[in-house]
């Protein structure tokens, strides 16, 4: 099966504005039944739509009534719905992982190895309270240099901003 962007569409938006109500998707077996009937399946495995498909001992395959889902309508929005405001992601750095990163970079550097030495070790003991600051400033200097990081990108990724 391959994934009919056009027939998802379709789908997904007629099921849209019968919402909250079912629809019977036997309105779209006009086209290829049998890709009516895959689409459906992928959408409903994705979330996207609430639809059974029933077997019949004759061997007929028919989707049960679909119903977008919330996700469904969220997909569908240009502004990703209330998925987009509802699922903002916290991240959480243990401070011993905030000075692994730093440590990685420190190694990184071009310093003689009694110098990534001595700077570790200082940053493996510094009190939480100053890793919390340090990683703030670094951050600060990092946002403040977003022209560099953008070229940086850019040209990773074979382009030019």
């Amino acid at each position: 099966m391959e994934p009919n962007r056009e027939l998802q569409l379709a789908l997904l938006t007629q099921l849209r504005e019968t919402y909250p109500k079912s629809m019977h998707t036997e309105l779209f077996l006009h086209r290829n039944e049998k890709d009516v009937l895959a689409q459906l399946a992928y959408l409903a495995d994705h979330g996207l739509v609430n639809c059974k498909l029933q077997t019949y001992l004759s061997g007929e395959m028919l989707p049960s009534p679909a119903t977008i889902t919330a996700r469904g309508i969220d997909f569908l929005a240009d502004d990703g719905g209330l998925s987009a405001i509802l699922g903002v992601v916290t991240i959480k750095l243990h401070e011993d992982t905030l000075k692994d990163l730093i440590a990685a970079k420190i190694q990184q550097a071009d310093l003689p190895p009694h110098d990534k030495k001595r700077w570790t070790d200082a940053l493996q003991a510094l009190p939480a309270e100053t890793t919390k600051h340090l990683v703030l400033k670094l951050l600060d200097m990092g946002l403040s240099h977003g022209h560099e990081a953008m070229h940086a990108l850019g040209t990773m990724l074979g382009m030019s901003p």
